[in-house]
């Protein structure tokens, strides 16, 4: 019989999960310094890191968000790193046009919001160039509201997803379809990229 004292221990990998960042490039840097000072240097090394999503929207600095997130696989080769999608990606990935096709080829973006064409007095779809077969939470990303405020009392910021910042993030006004033209195409692909679920096996 083996001594378990003699056997090698097995530390259990370090897990850090990020979520709602929402356009706020300082904060998350303050965050990363914090894991960084707080967690044994090869621990975090080697840790794996799950963004929850909810990197848009609501913050002044969405382009420099994902432009950070983008530099953690290079910056840190040996941590893993999980990119989850939350609604506002989900919106603008829609508003984009780099949502991934539902398998059943006869289905169109446009029939995802024909049935909810009554809200879009208020919740102001989108109807600019591209909107006839914008999936409806690209169009309500991209549209403006004309509620000024949400059920918390916060002012919105442009549409119900409060989306004005990104726009502005990225040099063009609310609720423009310049901002296309604007977004990066690394920013496009790591919207297409965003996966759903994660499992560790």
């Amino acid at each position: 019989m083996s001594d378990p004292r003699s056997e090698p221990s097995t530390k259990p990998k370090v897990v850090c999960c990020i979520g709602d960042i929402h356009g706020h490039i300082n904060k998350v840097q303050r965050l990363w310094s914090n894991l960084q000072s707080q967690i044994d240097p090869q621990d975090f090394k080697t840790a794996l890191i799950i963004f929850l999503g909810d990197y848009c929207d609501r913050g002044p600095h969405t382009r420099q968000v994902i432009d950070f997130l983008i530099c953690l696989p290079t910056t840190y080769p040996d941590q893993t790193h999980v990119f989850l999608s939350g609604n506002h990606e989900f919106a603008f990935a829609a508003f984009l046009g780099v949502l991934s096709r539902p398998p059943d080829e006869g289905f169109e973006f446009s029939e995802a919001w024909t049935e909810y064409e009554g809200n879009e007095e208020r919740e102001g779809g989108f109807n600019g160039n591209g909107y006839e077969d914008m999936h409806l939470q690209g169009r309500m990303w991209g549209g403006t509201t004309k509620d000024r405020f949400d059920a918390y009392g916060i002012e919105f910021m442009g549409s119900v997803y409060d989306a004005g910042p990104t726009f502005e993030s990225n040099g063009v006004p609310h609720g423009s379809a310049d901002l296309v033209k604007a977004v990066p195409d690394e920013h496009k692909k790591f919207l297409a990229d965003l996966v759903w679920v994660h499992e560790e096996s």
